[in-house]
C-alpha cells in the first residue's frame, strides 16, 4: 500500500481476529481478500474511491491506502467507513452482561468474544445480498454475487490482484431480467433486483431516509413494502447495512439451526419459542442473531 497508513482506535471489546475468521469464511468472497492477517477492500466512501487494507495494531487498526489521500476530509471519510464496517462505535459492555447470563447466548459470546456485526455500508448491496440470499444455501449465494459483480460492477487491478465495487443502482436499473437470469438468478429475483436499484437510483429509497423513518419498525415497514423485500430481508439489511439493533430475522433457517444445535434439540424450534428464547435479549437482537449465525461457520 503507498499511503503509510494511521491507527484506528478500537473499543476494549473489540477482536481483530475474531471478526477477520468471520471475514474468511467463505473461499468465494469477491468484496475483500484476505492474506497474511490484513483484510483489504475497495471502497467508496463520500466520494472517495480507494483500495484500502486493514490488519491489528497496538491500540486498534492500522489503516492503510493503495493512493495518498488528498486531504483530512477524505481520510475522515475512509476512517468513517472503517468504523462502520466493523461497528467500532458500538458499546457492547451491556450486550455482553446480558449474553453471560443467558444460557443460550453464553456458549457463543464465550468462544467468539470481541466479534463484531460486521457491516454491509452500502444500502444497495445490502439489499441485494438479502435478496440473492433468499431461499438458496449459502455457497450459491456467493456465486451468484460474484457473477452479478463481475459483470456489472467495476473494478482495479492493484499488486497483482483485482478489487471491486459493487455495482450501482443505476447499472442494474439498466438492465433487463434476462441480463440477470443468465447469471442463474431466478426471474424473480431479476425483476426484484432491477425493481430495488430502480427505486434507488430515483432516489426513492435511500439510507438516510430509511435511518430517518422513525425508529426500527417504521423502517422495516417501509423496507417490506418493496416488491420483493420480506421480513427476512428487511431485518437482514436492518442489521447489517442501518445498524439498528433490534433487527431479528426471526425466520431465518440460519438462525433457527444454531439453536437447535446449540440446545441439543431434535427439531428446529418453533417461532414462539423463538420469541421466548429472544425476551432477554431486547434491545440487542442483533447481536444475538449475529453471533448465534457466526456459530454455523
Amino acid at each position: 500500500m503507498t499511503s503509510g497508513g494511521w491507527t484506528v482506535q478500537v473499543p476494549p471489546d473489540f477482536s481483530f481476529s475474531q471478526n477477520l475468521g468471520y471475514l474468511s469464511r467463505s473461499p468465494n468472497e469477491c468484496m475483500h481478500h484476505i492474506a497474511g492477517g490484513v483484510v483489504s477492500k475497495r471502497i467508496e466512501a463520500g466520494g472517495v474511491r480507494r483500495i484500502i487494507a486493514a490488519s491489528e495494531a497496538e491500540g486498534g487498526l492500522l489503516v492503510r491506502s493503495n493512493a495518498p489521500l488528498e486531504d483530512a476530509g477524505e481520510r475522515r471519510e475512509v476512517e468513517r467507513y472503517v468504523r462502520d464496517w466493523f461497528d467500532l462505535d458500538a458499546d457492547l459492555a451491556p450486550f455482553y452482561a446480558m449474553a453471560d447470563a443467558d444460557p443460550l447466548l453464553r456458549q457463543v459470546t464465550e468462544r467468539f468474544r470481541g466479534l463484531r456485526t460486521m457491516g454491509i455500508p452500502d444500502l444497495f448491496e445490502a439489499l441485494c445480498w438479502g435478496i440473492i440470499g433468499q431461499q438458496i444455501n449459502l455457497a450459491f449465494a456467493y456465486t451468484l454475487k460474484r457473477r452479478l459483480v463481475e459483470a456489472f460492477g467495476e473494478s482495479e487491478e492493484w499488486d497483482g490482484t483485482r478489487y471491486w465495487l459493487f455495482p450501482s443502482p443505476e447499472r442494474i436499473a439498466g438492465l433487463s431480467p434476462a441480463d440477470l437470469t443468465g447469471l442463474q438468478l431466478t426471474g424473480k429475483k431479476a425483476e426484484y433486483l432491477i425493481g430495488t436499484a430502480a427505486l434507488m437510483a430515483e432516489g426513492k429509497l435511500t439510507k438516510e431516509g430509511l435511518l430517518g423513518a422513525g425508529g426500527y419498525r417504521e423502517a422495516e415497514r417501509a423496507l417490506v413494502g418493496i416488491r420483493g423485500i420480506g421480513p427476512w430481508t428487511a431485518n437482514y439489511v436492518l442489521m447489517r447495512c442501518l445498524r439498528f439493533p433490534s433487527a431479528l430475522p426471526i425466520q431465518d433457517v440460519g438462525l433457527h439451526n444454531a439453536i437447535k444445535a446449540l440446545l441439543g434439540m431434535d427439531r428446529k424450534p418453533t417461532l414462539e419459542e423463538i420469541r421466548e428464547l429472544a425476551k432477554p435479549w431486547a434491545g440487542w437482537e442483533s447481536y444475538a442473531t449475529f453471533y448465534l449465525w457466526r456459530a454455523l461457520y
